[in-house]
């Protein structure tokens, strides 16, 4: 089966989910099969990047077999010349590709990819409301405007209980009491009391509004370093916190050891870390109880699927990182149910608001706390016709 063509595509930007802009890869075959897949750095900055390094890839595959994901990843990495230093884009391209090419030996199977993957070891997946500091149950949200009272942050938590989910996540550091998004100069070297006593008030109020079984993840956006990580973990070891997410700049892996040495609440990160070179570091030196590889990024499901099985190696769970286009909320969940070491997944805000929901042809969203996992032949997801007309399109 060989790959013929190539479309590399820019859905519409979605203002109302902070300018998320998702790239996508569509690869055609001589059999008439196709499929899709994500460069996931669609968030902040970076975007356009993928979207050209795509570009450049497309003439380098087209003719090959697309059955031989791994041949092409090869290929990629190595002959690419930049993508072996392990950067964003390059590897954000290469995921995007070896999705869709997981797509089309998926559909060329009659087969669902958790199956490729080995067969689902858990029929439901836990998961996590994700990034609560932005609200729950709404439909857009502003990274730059966000919840500041600690009321407001109670509601919310309540508001996804009421839901049924059992654990939730939520940055408590980004904003000032006031509302206003505090810079990395704020939140380095030494936080301010007032800082902290805001943070707490935050914290105290969702503990209080959800009871005690209800598990919370922190979320700190690799805003602290090593000396506020550590001084925010003590402040809230009390509240039995379930892990800490990126408590530093996820580049130095001794940093993170220093934060794990000197608190109790169990470590993650793993969103802005790409393929087995980067995590092994992380995992040879135990700082980490859960890694968070994001398949758009980390080198796609050929990549992430080496990585979480290198973890279980070292007895560290995994979550998938979601933070893009419902295509990612879909590959998530067939690795997830297919890896023995999976914790839990995350459900974006993002992902439940109508801009992000429109661009797919599936709704995936949780019952009660739990996710099914899509039984459609490949990836099980689809782009709309709404978002294939509003994209900038390159055909190759």
């Amino acid at each position: 089966m060989k790959i013929t063509n190539i479309d590399i595509m820019a859905l519409e930007k979605d203002l109302g989910c902070g300018g998320s802009r998702p790239i996508i890869c569509k690869i055609y075959t001589d059999e008439g099969i196709y499929g899709i897949g994500e460069a996931a750095i669609a968030i902040a900055c970076g975007s356009r990047g993928a979207f050209e390094v795509l570009k450049d890839f497309a003439p380098m595959i087209i003719g090959m077999d697309a059955m031989a994901h791994e041949v092409i990843w090869e290929k990629l990495f190595k002959c690419s010349f930049w993508a072996q230093g392990n950067g964003a884009v390059m590897m954000a391209a290469i995921s995007a590709i070896d999705t869709a090419l997981w797509d089309i030996k998926g559909k060329a199977a009659n087969m669902p990819l958790y199956q490729l993957l080995g067969g689902k070891q858990r029929e439901k997946l836990r998961t996590y409301a994700s990034q609560l500091q932005f609200g729950w149950g709404v439909d857009s949200f502003n990274p730059a405007d966000a919840l500041h009272d600690p009321q407001e942050y109670a509601e919310a938590a309540l508001k996804a209980k009421e839901q049924g989910y059992t654990a939730i996540k939520i940055n408590f550091l980004r904003f000032d009491k006031n509302g206003k998004m505090l810079s990395h100069l704020d939140t380095t070297s030494h936080l301010s009391r007032e800082t902290m006593k805001t943070a707490e008030a935050r914290l105290r109020a969702v503990r209080e509004a959800v009871g005690p079984d209800m598990d919370i993840l922190i979320e700190n956006h690799a805003m602290t370093d090593a000396n506020t990580a550590i001084q925010f973990a003590h402040m809230a070891e009390p509240y039995d916190i379930m892990f800490l997410e990126e408590g530093c700049t996820p580049l130095n892996p001794a940093v993170m050891r220093k934060i794990a040495d000197k608190t109790s609440i169990p470590l993650a990160t793993g969103e802005r870390t790409y393929t087995r070179w980067g995590f092994l570091p992380f995992l040879e030196n135990h700082s980490l109880s859960l890694i968070q590889p994001d398949i758009g990024n980390c080198g796609g499901i050929t990549e992430a699927k080496k990585i979480c099985d290198m973890a279980h190696i070292f007895d560290v769970g995994a979550q998938m990182h979601v933070c893009s286009s419902p295509i990612s909320v879909a590959i998530a969940l067939h690795l997830e149910a297919a890896i023995p070491n999976f914790i839990i997944h995350e459900h974006h805000i993002a992902n439940t608001t109508s801009g992000t929901i429109r661009e797919c042809l599936y709704d995936y969203q949780p019952e009660n706390g739990y996710f099914s996992v899509p039984e459609l032949p490949g990836i099980g997801q689809d782009l709309s016709q709404y978002a294939i007309d509003h994209a900038e399109t390159v055909k190759f």
